[in-house]
């Protein structure tokens, strides 16, 4: 058995820990990190196959030594040239790697003249040193304004696209590790999830604090109460745009409220793995939904979108805090972002790929509205009633590929190939079976029907013919390929539609 000064990083040993069921359970884990403190070592450790969230520090008491896992040593190899070099995973690579990735990313102080760095357009830049000799007042509650501004005063071009898709090629040791210990927000104490570029000297602190109204940040409770008596502001800055009981919409312009965008982005880093951040928030429009009481109006969650999207997304970045989670806010914030699209007159997607929990209430979101749909339709003249995807994307403004992936994930259309004779290539079928949607919205038993006879067989090319064995009945089908009827006219914004939308019944 292994002694626990032999642990290093990369190491590989069931850890326990309780699951959500309260039951204790020895994963795998691996070691990404040791520090010491007062002769006590603690391990940081991530959970093979679960989510970083879940990473931890831990004490050696939780560590099964007797099954602990080395790293293995990779023998270096020499170059193209002859020269000495080493494998991609060896320590000189990585050391490397760490320090190219570490720079732009957290600001170091330096012993001189102290610095901090910030990414620009893609480009790491650095601010204007302090000059020795003369004193400048320090700042309780940081701001990132200076980093606006280009090197030599000049302000640069704003960026009129931006992605916030991570790059995964610069996930290093520094940012796979939570750097924030804790944040208090208002009346709510958070722990982060996952790493968040603020600045270095404030990942030191055991609490970080933040106005609940601008999102600046301070490093002690007193600092936060001096800056309330100055703060004026009650709620998130920008256009109200929809309010209806304490629940409120605000509008805000990534270029005209930088500071507060980009302490938003800041804040929702550290609840988001899978987008980066970005300091230049011109390109983007933040939608912050608050709840209001008589101290003002809380932040609740946001959604982020592009001003001008060549891939028709509607979402760029998506976040309820952790206290508003599992209380139906997430849909209302996702609902929220399609009824934009219809003012638009747009269908829209959410910029890929989605975390876990994300894709989740997307799937709720995409299922309950599709399936609304399919049980509010009524048959004509004893036909059964049809509808095509197209018809339910204007309807909704879901784009057709998230439709369609709906529909396949409630086992709802199939898709098969014909045309096997000689010399045919064959073409893409769609066999729908029967909706039967009331019972995946209310599920019961039910007897499960034969896709043999109760079906509608539709090409992708051209329809063929409704199903001749009579047993169909009034059963709603999907058809992939029929005329489009109900569309939209040309470009143009359109008015909401008459129909009052499922957010404002549930909200009411």
């Amino acid at each position: 058995m292994a002694e626990v000064g032999e642990i290093i990083e990369g190491c590989r040993l069931p850890v326990l820990r309780r699951n959500q069921d309260n039951e204790d359970e020895w994963p795998l884990a691996e070691i990404l990190s040791v520090k010491d403190i007062s002769g006590r070592k603690l391990f940081y450790v991530h959970y093979i196959d679960f989510n970083k969230r879940l990473d931890e520090w831990v004490t050696h008491e939780r560590l099964d030594l007797k099954k602990i896992q080395f790293p293995k040593k990779e023998a270096k190899t020499p170059t193209k040239n002859g020269l000495p070099g080493s494998r991609p995973g060896s320590p000189e690579r990585e050391v490397k790697r760490k320090v190219e990735v570490v720079s732009p990313a957290t600001p170091v102080p330096s012993e001189t003249a102290p610095a901090s760095v910030f990414p620009q357009n893609g480009a790491a830049r650095r601010a204007v040193a302090a000059q020795p000799g003369r004193k400048r007042k320090s700042n309780c509650l940081g701001t990132d304004e200076d980093s606006q501004d280009s090197s030599d005063g000049i302000p640069s071009a704003p960026r009129m696209t931006g992605s916030l898709v991570s790059d995964r090629s610069h996930d290093d040791i520094v940012t796979r590790m939570k750097n924030i210990e804790c944040i208090e927000l208002g009346r709510h104490r958070l722990k982060p999830w996952y790493f968040s570029p603020y600045p270095q000297e404030l990942t030191t602190l055991p609490v970080l604090y933040l106005c609940e109204f601008c999102l600046k940040y301070g490093r002690s409770l007193k600092c936060l109460q001096r800056h309330l008596t100055k703060c004026d502001l009650r709620h998130p800055p920008g256009n109200e745009i929809y309010r209806k009981g304490t629940i409120s919409f605000f509008e805000i312009d990534g270029r005209k409220n930088k500071s507060y965008s980009q302490n938003l982005c800041l804040l929702a880093k550290c609840f988001l793995d899978h987008k980066t951040l970005y300091y230049d928030t011109d390109p983007f429009l933040f939608y912050v939904m608050t709840e209001y009481d008589c101290k003002g109006f809380h932040i609740v969650g946001y959604f982020s979108k592009e001003k001008e999207s060549t891939e028709d997304y509607n979402v760029a970045c998506i976040l309820t805090l952790p206290p508003y989670q599992r209380r139906g806010y997430g849909k209302l914030l996702i609902e929220f972002s399609y009824e934009l699209s219809k003012v638009e007159g747009k269908t829209g997607t959410p910029e890929k790929p989605l975390s876990d929990l994300g894709l989740l209430s997307y799937r709720s979101y995409w299922s309950q509205t599709i399936l609304e749909i399919l049980m509010g339709l009524k048959s004509e003249s004893g036909e059964r009633p049809q509808i095509t995807i197209n018809e339910i994307s204007e309807i909704t403004s879901i784009k057709k590929e998230d439709v369609i992936s709906t529909l396949q994930y409630l086992n709802l259309i199939n898709y098969y190939k014909v045309g096997r004779q000689a010399g045919e290539t064959g073409m893409w079928d769609a066999e729908c079976r029967p909706l039967w949607a009331d019972h995946l919205l209310n599920p019961s038993p039910l007897p499960r029907a034969s896709t043999s006879s109760h079906c509608q067989r539709t090409s992708l090319m051209a329809m063929s013919g409704p199903c001749s064995s009579g047993s169909c009945g009034s059963t709603p089908s999907v058809c992939t390929s029929l005329p489009r009827t109900g569309a939209r006219g040309g470009s143009g914004d359109r008015a909401l539609p008459a129909a009052v939308p499922r957010w404002q019944q549930d909200w009411g």
